[in-house]
């Protein structure tokens, strides 16, 4: 029977510094590979955090701004703490509790990808 593996999903980009500021230096992500067709080409990158892995790319068509992805989380009131101890400029993020029975923290990177961190609450977790 076939088995389905992660899903890793790729996030349009338009200006490397500023994600390597919101991924790397705010969100705590390492960048793993990076790669170009050529000199003054288009970036398209692998990051990852734990076991989180994201494509990042500046090529036009791989992805769409705007788009959005969701994250489970171990300990997410300890990624809160971290985060806000961060005091990023373009970020002040919450966290808080939805009738789905989650905790989440809910970002937009500066190309308008909406990330959401979530953990779900002891009482609710699916076994």
């Amino acid at each position: 029977m076939p088995e389905l593996g992660a899903v890793t999903p790729i996030l349009r980009i338009f200006d490397i510094d500023k994600a390597h500021e919101f991924y790397l230096g705010f969100l705590g992500f390492a960048v793993r590979w990076e790669h170009r067709f050529g000199e003054n080409t288009p970036l398209y990158t692998e990051i990852a955090r734990d076991g989180c892995v994201l494509h990042l790319s500046e090529h036009f068509g791989d992805a769409s701004p705007g788009s959005a992805v969701r994250v489970r989380v171990v300990d997410i009131v300890a990624l809160h703490r971290e985060l806000t101890a961060k005091d990023y400029r373009f970020a002040k993020p919450g966290l808080c509790e939805t009738p789905w029975k989650t905790r989440e923290i809910s970002l937009t990177d500066p190309f308008s990808n909406r990330l959401h961190f979530f953990e779900e609450m002891a009482d609710y977790r699916r076994r």
